[in-house]
């Protein structure tokens, strides 16, 4: 491990620390609901995928910080240490979803090449950062038209939510990241491609969002999404 990794390692750990600190704080200062304070941490944490391309060059090291979360979040949850983050209703979603993100950035993160499929993985992660997000405070806010599939109750504007989020957070992602200093040596794609990739992955990602029991989002969307893209990237490569 270099003197790098540790720095990117300590930086990490205190960005998170961060988000905690601030989400408490907000809580305990200004009486802002553990609803809303639990997604702007699960927004800030799905955020540092950036900071983590940034900060390492091997990505053995770089899923380090994510993985050890999965410990943290499991004990945070478990004893309720943070009431920013978890509440007595609350399910381990934090622990699902610093799981997508080790997986997805373990299997596909290859910064020293052939080729770096870590695009497909922060597609997925930025699906579950912005789309759940957006779907969960749109959908407390203005939900009014609900719908049930199996025990999961959504809303249509929640969902419409998720949709448009996911969409424009894919899109951006597989328009700017490949072949950027973050990510050389992933494949590029086209702006059509890339626009309809967004959406066609974005519809998925809203279904299976739509399906997931309680918490079980944070690990399904980010998964199921990183697969559309990975299928259609396959695609496009066999047609090249």
């Amino acid at each position: 491990m270099t003197n790098n990794d540790i720095i990117g390692l300590v930086i990490s750990y205190v960005y998170a620390t961060s988000l905690l600190v601030i989400g408490e704080g907000l809580r305990r200062l200004f009486g802002v609901k553990p609803d809303l304070t639990r997604k702007v941490i699960h927004i800030g944490a799905g955020m540092w995928v950036f900071g983590v391309l940034l900060l390492f060059n091997r990505w053995e090291i770089g899923i380090i910080p994510f993985a050890t979360f999965i410990a943290l979040n499991y004990l945070f949850y478990r004893y309720r240490v943070i009431g920013a983050m978890d509440t007595e209703d609350s399910s381990p979603g934090t622990v699902y979803f610093a799981i997508s993100v080790t997986l997805l950035f373990g299997l596909l993160w290859r910064p020293s090449g052939p080729v770096d499929n870590v695009p497909i993985a922060v597609a997925g992660v930025m699906a579950m950062t912005w789309g759940d997000a957006l779907a969960a405070l749109i959908g407390r806010r203005f939900g009014k038209h609900k719908y049930q599939i199996g025990n999961s109750v959504r809303s249509w504007e929640g969902s419409a939510a998720m949709f448009v989020a996911s969409t424009v957070a894919i899109f951006l992602v597989l328009l700017l990241l490949p072949g950027s200093f973050l990510s050389p040596l992933a494949i590029p794609f086209t702006l059509g491609w890339a626009l309809l990739t967004a959406i066609a992955t974005a519809i998925v990602a809203t279904l299976a969002e739509a399906v997931s029991p309680h918490g079980t989002d944070n690990l399904s969307v980010p998964l199921v999404a990183a697969t559309v893209v990975w299928i259609i990237m396959q695609v496009l490569i066999i047609r090249s």
